[in-house]
Parts: structure tokens; sequence; C-alpha cells
């Protein structure tokens, strides 16, 4: 018992919460984020656009490219509703009240998606797919209140001297339950009967999405700023008069809608036209970068916390760029593509993330913090990934029955050739603008990186 709690002591959440000296009920609430946020993404997993379950529900119900397009699209979309939602929880201060009533109804819906294809009638041929759309639609608005509420709790909660490093200790935890878990509904898929398959998938999503709602209900409700009213106008205004915050939202934007153009297909590529299974896509990919992840983010945080979100955006917004060229490679039956583009490409987009968090947090006041991760969700979402994910999802119908690209440098190999080199562009151009909340240059962070190799 003695060496269990010593552990536990040493265990690196506990030390961050103790050299911030944070009180017992804050660590509590803490690590009840943190278990939330491991269901949470234990429910993405199964439940989302470009899931693996998704991907099989889709190809059931006979969607086309575009219609899978509008499947990725839909929860980004639904993040217009987050900037009224914002002003709702500035106005009221409950977010705990959301989360358990708007945010589990959005997760309890999970559990009818596996159901459409036994209760639904498939004549007319289109009313399951659009059955499954309006239920998605319905979700994800719901759920667009999840993000304004537990971010800024966050934020209340961890000191900003640790942040960065909390969320990089977060996002190991994720990653290892996230293999595991992967590899688990991957064989779920392919060894289920198929009559059975989706019904058992979406009811364990379904519910492992409502016990991360439930975690919420035990936090303890802490706001850094008093209540304030505010309207739509003038508060976007706020935000778009904050200079370095706009940056970071054009920047985003654009990374998005470049990573979104081929992005959400590539899974589905690797299923229908490189023969792959769940299983092999669950260990190649999500198994890899869930590797990758536990792998780097411990430097990543401790990179953050040392030369600045910016210096780390920089390079790592780089080097994703070219990670999804891997599947220039591509032939049917070959994983190495997709082994090397998730590993890699999480080693870097992992790093990405990261500093886009920690930006919108450092760069936004604690009073209004809420409507300003409403305003950058919102707009990163609908112009970046919905438009992204669109135009992807047009260029592919477009080229398909235009005949075009149909050899060895066939439609969805162009269309990552124009993410690769638009990624790129914006990596180069607009990253090196932003805000830098450290006086560390990306070229130190590139020389500390090396001698860690080294």
């Amino acid at each position: 018992m003695r060496k269990m709690s010593g552990w536990i002591h040493h265990f690196p959440l506990f030390q961050l919460y103790a050299e911030a000296g944070l009180p017992q009920a804050i660590r509590r609430s803490l690590s009840l984020i943190l278990l939330g946020n491991i269901f949470g993404n234990l429910h993405g997993i199964i439940c989302g656009g470009g899931t693996t379950a998704m991907i099989g529900l889709a190809n059931q119900l006979q969607a086309g490219d575009l219609a899978f397009g509008i499947i990725n699209g839909i929860p980004q979309a639904a993040a217009l509703l987050q900037i009224p939602f914002s002003l709702l929880v500035n106005r009221t201060h409950q977010r705990k009240k959301y989360m358990l009533t708007l945010g589990m109804f959005s997760r309890a819906l999970w559990l009818l998606f596996g159901l459409i294809p036994l209760v639904v009638p498939a004549d007319p041929v289109w009313l399951p797919l659009w059955t499954l759309i309006f239920l998605l639609g319905i979700s994800s608005c719901c759920s667009a209140v999840i993000n304004v509420c537990w971010f800024p709790w966050l934020s209340d909660l961890a000191p900003s001297r640790i942040r960065g490093r909390w969320l990089s200790i977060r996002d190991m935890i994720v990653a290892v339950c996230n293999l595991v878990f992967g590899i688990l509904v991957a064989r779920l898929l392919d060894t289920l009967p198929p009559d059975r398959r989706y019904v058992i998938i979406f009811l364990i999503g379904g519910t492992i999405g409502m016990l991360d709602m439930l975690c919420f209900g035990f936090c303890e409700e802490k706001y850094s700023a008093p209540a304030k009213k505010l309207r739509i106008g003038g508060m976007v205004r706020e935000v778009f008069q904050n200079g370095p915050f706009v940056r970071l939202i054009v920047m985003w934007t654009a990374w998005c809608f470049t990573s979104n153009l081929c992005a959400p297909y590539l899974s589905r590529y690797s299923v229908n036209d490189m023969g792959l299974s769940f299983t092999q896509m669950m260990i190649f990919g999500t198994a890899a970068s869930s590797i990758a992840t536990v792998l780097v983010m411990g430097r990543w945080g401790k990179a953050l916390d040392r030369f600045g979100c910016r210096s780390v955006m920089l390079v790592a917004a780089v080097a994703t760029s070219l990670t999804d060229a891997f599947y220039l490679f591509s032939v049917p039956g070959s994983v190495w593509p997709v082994l090397l583009r998730n590993f890699f490409g999480a080693m870097f987009w992992s790093a990405c993330n990261l500093s886009a968090n920690s930006m919108q947090l450092s760069a936004s006041p604690d009073e209004t913090r809420p409507s300003y991760i409403a305003v950058f969700a919102c707009v990163t979402s609908l112009a970046g990934v919905t438009l992204g994910t669109l135009a992807g999802g047009s260029l592919l119908e477009w080229w398909e029955g235009a005949g075009m690209f149909t050899g060895a440098l066939d439609r969805m190999k162009m269309l990552i050739l124009i993410s690769v080199a638009l990624r790129l562009s914006v990596s180069l151009i607009l990253v090196p603008p932003l805000q830098n909340d450290r006086d560390g240059t990306p070229g130190q962070l590139l020389a500390s990186l090396i001698r860690l190799k080294k």
C-alpha cells in the first residue's frame, strides 16, 4: 500500500498539482475533467464523422463522397451555436447544468445510430442515410455547448503556468487509452455479425459519451470572472479587435481548410480502395498515432513552456504538412502509408493542437473567455473544417464524374498533392506573425530537439 501511495505521489499530474499548490477540491476536479476527457476521446473513436464505425455504417447506407463529406462537416457546422451558448454560459454561470442536460442528450442520441439499418425502411433508398444525417445534426447542435463549458472550466481551475504540461500529460494518458480501446473496437467491427455490429458498437459509444458528461457533474464549479451579460454584436466586435487572437483565428482556419480537403477521406480510401480491414486501420492508424503521442507529448509540453506556442506551432505545422504525402505511395493491400502517415503525423499534429489550445487561453481575457473560444471554434469549424471537407468531397465527385485521374495518380492522390502544398504554404506564411508567449525561437527549439535525438 505504501508503494502504491508513493507511486501516486510521484505521478507527473500530482506533482503538477503540488507545484501549483492547488487545494484538494481543485485537484479532484481537474482529475475528474481528465477522466471526462478520456471518456470523451473514447466516445470519439466510435462516434464521429470519420471514424471506422461511421465509415462502415455510411458504406452500408450507400453514402457517396459528398454525402460522406456532409457527415464529416455537420459536427463542425454546428459549432456556429457555440456563440449563443457562450453568451448563455457567461450570463448564467451554470456550466454543470448544461453539460448534464444538453451535453448528456447529445451523447445519448448516439445509442440510436446503430439501429438505423434495422428500423428505418430501406425504401426510399435515401431515407436511412438522411435519418443518420438528421440524428447527427441534432446531436451536434446539442453538443455545441460542451466546448464552451469544459475548456474555460479547465482554464479557471488550472493556473496558466501548468496548463501546457497538464494538457500534454492528458494527451499522453488519452493516447494510451485510445490505443487499447481502438484495437478492441476494430476487432468488434471485424468479428461481430453484420446485422448486430453497429447496434452494439454505437451502444458502447453512446454510453461512454454519457459517462464523459457525468464526470463534470462532480466537478467544482469555479469562475475567474463574475457573471456578465453580453450581446452578440458587442462580443464579436471585441473578439475581432483583439489582434493576436484574430491572427490565430485566420491561421487556424486556413490550416483546418487545407487539412480537411483530404484528411476525412483518407480512412475511407484505405478501407474502400486499399482494401484494409477495420483492425488494420485501427492498428496502423489509431494505435500508431497513440504510440507516437505518448512518446512525444511530454517533450512538447516542456517545449511549449520553454520556447513558446508560436515556435512549437511553426516547427510542428511544417512537419505535419508533409505527412499526408506518404499516401502518394499507397497500393492495394499496403499498410505502410497508413502507418507512416499516422505515426509521424501524430508526432507533430499533437503539438499543433497543443499550441492552438494554449494560444486560445493565453490570448483571451478571463472574463469573456467562453465567448472568445466560441468565436474561435465557430469560425475555424465552419470556414475551415466544414468548407474544407465539402470542397474535398465535391472535387472527388467532380473528378469521378468527369473520368479524371483514373491511373496511378488517382483522384485521391491528386487531392493529397493539393492539400500538402496548401498546408505547407499556410505554415510558412501565417504562423510566423502569431504572438509568442515565450522568448524562445523555432531555431532554438529545433536545436533542442536535435540534441535530444543525439
